[in-house]
């Protein structure tokens, strides 16, 4: 299935993205919730009854309404850093040892097509294609061959990054770098029922191909992740780990190439589908 967040009519709910538009649960089952955290809270159950409408017919065509993220508000936004090997050798890096976990801040979730902000603070502006997993189930001491069962499913994610801000201080300061708000686009849906490890990634700016590889080149996998996660603390339905980008990002390039107004970001993969926002000027928003 391919769960989706939308908003329609000024009313925003959960359906699933039949491939040729979106068939609305809150009238297919009006006893699940329309919140994903909520439905994802019921597990097994709440899955098998969305799964019994997934060939009814489309409540909705995708021009009819406007795509979220899958999790409007996750309760933990997790993320990966120099998780593939190729961007670890760009960077300079030594290939980790362990995963290098940090966190985004739950406000810089942002939708798949929505527009992505850049501040007149931010100078080094980046972004970093990704696989995000959703967690399904409340989980502690997750063991790595049985993470799949915690798993809700997989959906494709921008890291965006404003370089400077992550890069100060002595350690970087990652949270103040990668949390700045709508900086975590996640979607179009969450797919479940596929091997997250055998995916192609592809992040275009501008239709310029900047990363093109493929998730088996994970240092660490989303099992391994999970598994080292839970060793420390609890992951609940609705919460979103970012596994870490490729090489090709902007500020590696030579020279360094940052986002500007009006650039375009797409990321695509495999089985996933694909996530695309322009980036504008960051509104007044002060005391908003």
């Amino acid at each position: 299935m391919r769960l989706v967040t939308f908003t329609e009519n000024n009313r925003s709910r959960i359906g699933i993205d039949s491939g040729t538009g979106i068939i609305d649960l809150s009238t297919a089952n009006p006893d699940l919730p329309e919140q994903m955290t909520a439905f994802l809270s019921l597990g097994d159950e709440a899955m098998e009854a969305a799964a019994k409408h997934a060939e009814r017919d489309d409540d909705f065509t995708l021009a009819d309404v406007h795509l979220e993220s899958p999790v409007l508000r996750p309760g933990k936004i997790l993320a990966i850093g120099l998780n593939y090997r190729a961007h670890a050798e760009e960077s300079g890096m030594d290939i980790p040892k362990t995963p290098l976990v940090f966190t985004k801040q739950n406000t810089s979730i942002n939708g798949p097509y929505d527009p992505v902000h850049k501040s007149n603070h931010a100078r080094m502006l980046d972004y970093e294609g990704e696989l995000a997993v959703v967690i399904g189930k409340k989980c502690r001491h997750v063991p790595k061959e049985k993470a799949a069962q915690v798993v809700a499913g997989y959906a494709v994610s921008n890291d965006v990054s404003v370089r400077e801000w992550q890069m100060r201080g002595t350690p970087a300061q990652f949270t103040m770098g990668k949390s700045w708000d709508t900086h975590c686009p996640l979607g179009p849906a969450i797919v479940t029922d596929i091997d997250p490890h055998v995916l192609n990634l592809t992040t275009q700016v501008n239709g310029d191909v900047r990363q093109d590889t493929n998730t088996n080149d994970l240092i660490f996998d989303c099992f391994d992740i999970i598994e080292y996660l839970t060793t420390a603390f609890t992951l609940e339905p609705g919460d979103v780990i970012v596994t870490g980008t490729p090489s090709g990002v902007g500020m590696a390039m030579k020279p360094p190439s940052a986002l500007e107004v009006g650039d375009v970001v797409r990321i695509e993969i495999e089985g996933l589908g694909h996530i695309e926002n322009e980036i504008v000027a960051e509104p007044d928003l002060a005391f908003r």
